[in-house]
C-alpha cells in the first residue's frame, strides 16, 4: 500500500505510461490515438473535488491535454516538455510549494528531474525498471499505468489515509 501525507496539497503528473498503457495507437492516416481508463480520470475527479491540486507535465504535446484541461478546468497543463524538472519546479515556486507538499506520477527516465524535487515519487506498476535504481524512496502502485494507477492514488490520498 502507498504511504502518503495528508500534507499533500498539489499532484502533478506525467502523461503516457501514467494516464496511458504507453502505447499509441497510429491510423493509416498517420492519426494517433492513446486509449485512456475511466477509472484514472475517475480519480482525477476525486482529487479535485476533496480540494487537491493536479497538474500535467508531458513530454508530449496532445490533443488529449487540452480535454483534462477543459473538463477539470486545470491551470498547469505543460505538454511537449523535455525537462519536466525545470517546469515542476516553476509550478512549485507559483504556489509556494514544498517539497513535502508535492506529489509527482511518473514512469520513465525523463521524469526523473521531477521526482528529485519532490518528498513523494510514484510510478505505475510497468515504470521503467531503471528507476527504482536512480531514484530514492521511489513507491510502485499495485495498478499498472493506464489501469487504474491515478485511481489509486487518489483512494489513497482520499479514502485509505
Amino acid at each position: 500500500m502507498l504511504k502518503l501525507s495528508k500534507n499533500i496539497k498539489f499532484i502533478i503528473s506525467d502523461f503516457d505510461g501514467v494516464f496511458t498503457d504507453g502505447s499509441i495507437y497510429i491510423s493509416e492516416k498517420n492519426e494517433v490515438q492513446k486509449k485512456l481508463n475511466f477509472k484514472d480520470i475517475m480519480g482525477v475527479s476525486i482529487l479535485i473535488k476533496n480540494g487537491y491540486n493536479f497538474g500535467i507535465i508531458s513530454g508530449e504535446s496532445s490533443n488529449i491535454l487540452n480535454y483534462f484541461k477543459e473538463k477539470f478546468n486545470i491551470k498547469e497543463i505543460h505538454g511537449g516538455i523535455r525537462q519536466k524538472g525545470i517546469v515542476l519546479k516553476e509550478i512549485m515556486d507559483k504556489y509556494n510549494l514544498a517539497p513535502e507538499e508535492v506529489l509527482y506520477i511518473g514512469d520513465d527516465i525523463n521524469d526523473i528531474s521531477a521526482m528529485e524535487l519532490v518528498n513523494y515519487r510514484i510510478a505505475p506498476k510497468n515504470h521503467n525498471p531503471i528507476l527504482p535504481f536512480k531514484v530514492p524512496n521511489l513507491q510502485i502502485t499495485e495498478n499498472q499505468g493506464g489501469d487504474g494507477a491515478i485511481r489509486e492514488i487518489a483512494d489513497t490520498l482520499v479514502y485509505l489515509e
